[in-house]
């Protein structure tokens, strides 16, 4: 518990920014050291999150092959040209990107590229930093939040839905529809929050975006022999591709095969075609991937299970699963509030580990146990946002911006979450608890 609670303190406090793969990594060794996690755990852990953790690495492997075929620059331009000048307009447009781009990868690789786009897209236009904010912020809780209708667009629910035995067409017919209108509601609110600092007519576009000079800068220099058709046929050979990638991930969930196998191949794909068709080869992902991301979920998971080991699941099952066999209404709106709150504690990839295990040590029906699932992974999606360390996705979109020397301070970020989060879970859960009602009762 020690380990913890320091883990915990020095993850807030960040004395001089430390990184926060640093105390949960030395919070992980004190549990090893304690004992309280033994070498039997840490293969039960790894056997949990590898196949996962392959899915997401896979996908940023893709998306830095994306940035390399100049798919941001063009992405950008398109946005800039369909704003026709109006910030509302280029609001509703960053929403609508971010939420596409998860459903053709996943939170992480959504953030991954729509992140840059949006700083590319801020830059040209010269907007201050107050006018930035809303874009930002709303891009990344819509991209991550956009994981909930569709199960394989997140590596969390992709572990919880091993550990249940759920597949993800069950998932989709269950949370589809809950998860978008949430989403839905979400962007009105954070619409109305920003609305008086949208500026309502944005600069010009510079008129140096689209000229020959300006295009040195793009990606696709290797082939400048390129045309710009050429260059709009390649982005949508591109897009194509991924999004076959994605139907073959829900055929791969479908037929048994595995899904971080379909990842590899198509990563790899990616992969050499663009070491074909650009001649760069694989060095530069070693430098661009945010690896410590990683240590930091698997570090935090092993302090998660130390407390899982110490009796924190037991503790929870007895006393929660009194009120949540009640009514499916109980498990509704306890599970989910509860899964937030442990999501921004923990990180949502432990705190629905632990939720997910409490669920599996629980006498209930099968019915309220696939509810209270539905309902930690709205925790675990959304209500994981009202920190920036609740979930990976904003932990490499705050890596992301302090590369392109931005910032979003936590206070800033908090005081927009500490309004929309708590309201969409609330609503999403709500529309769960009516959907199941009417389907399945």
């Amino acid at each position: 518990m020690i380990s913890f609670l320091l883990t915990i303190i020095l993850i807030f406090w960040r004395p001089k920014g430390l990184n926060e793969a640093v105390p949960a990594t030395l919070g992980a060794i004190l549990v090893l050291l304690c004992g309280t996690v033994s070498f039997h755990d840490l293969w039960d852990i790894g056997s949990k999150v590898t196949e996962a953790s392959i899915t997401i690495i896979s996908t940023m492997v893709m998306a830095i092959a994306l940035e390399s075929f100049g798919f941001f620059y063009w992405v950008a331009a398109k946005l800039l040209h369909r704003t026709k000048g109006s910030g509302i307009r280029l609001f509703w447009l960053t929403n609508l990107l971010c939420f596409s781009m998860t459903l053709f990868l996943n939170n992480d690789g959504s953030v991954l590229i729509t992140t840059p786009i949006l700083l590319l897209v801020l830059k040209y236009l010269g907007l201050k930093k107050h006018q930035k904010t809303p874009y930002l912020i709303s891009g990344v809780l819509i991209a991550t939040a956009a994981s909930t209708p569709i199960g394989v667009s997140n590596i969390v629910n992709l572990i919880s839905l091993k550990m249940i035995g759920m597949d993800l067409y069950l998932y989709t017919n269950m949370m589809f529809v809950p998860g978008i209108l949430g989403l839905i509601f979400m962007a009105f609110l954070l619409f109305a929050f920003f609305y008086k600092r949208l500026p309502k007519q944005l600069p010009e576009i510079p008129a140096y975006f689209d000229s020959l000079e300006h295009k040195r800068y793009h990606p696709l220099q290797p082939r400048p022999e390129l045309t710009e058709d050429s260059r709009t046929k390649v982005m949508f050979c591109v897009l194509l591709f991924v999004f076959l990638v994605r139907i073959g991930l829900f055929a791969a969930s479908y037929t048994g095969i595995s899904v971080s196998l379909v990842a590899v191949i198509s990563s790899v794909i990616l992969l050499s075609w663009r070491w074909w068709y650009l001649r760069i080869g694989p060095k530069d992902l070693l430098l661009k991937a945010p690896w410590h991301i990683f240590v930091f979920a698997f570090t935090m998971y092993i302090v998660i299970y130390g407390l899982h080991n110490i009796g924190l699941t037991a503790l929870l099952v007895q006393y929660l699963e009194p009120y949540v066999s009640q009514s499916i209404a109980h498990a509704a709106f306890i599970m989910g509030p509860a899964t937030s709150v442990l999501s921004n504690l923990f990180n949502n990839h432990p705190a629905l580990m632990i939720s997910t295990l409490t669920l599996t040590e629980m006498t209930i029906d099968p019915l309220t146990a696939k509810i209270i699932y539905l309902t930690n992974i709205i925790g675990s999606d959304i209500g994981s946002l009202l920190l920036p360390i609740g979930t990976l996705a904003t932990l490499i979109w705050m890596h992301i911006l302090k590369q392109h020397g931005e910032k979003v301070s936590w206070k800033e970020y908090v005081k927009t979450t500490i309004i929309v989060i708590p309201l969409t879970v609330i609503f999403t859960l709500t529309i769960l608890y009516v959907w199941i009602s009417w389907i399945y009762l």
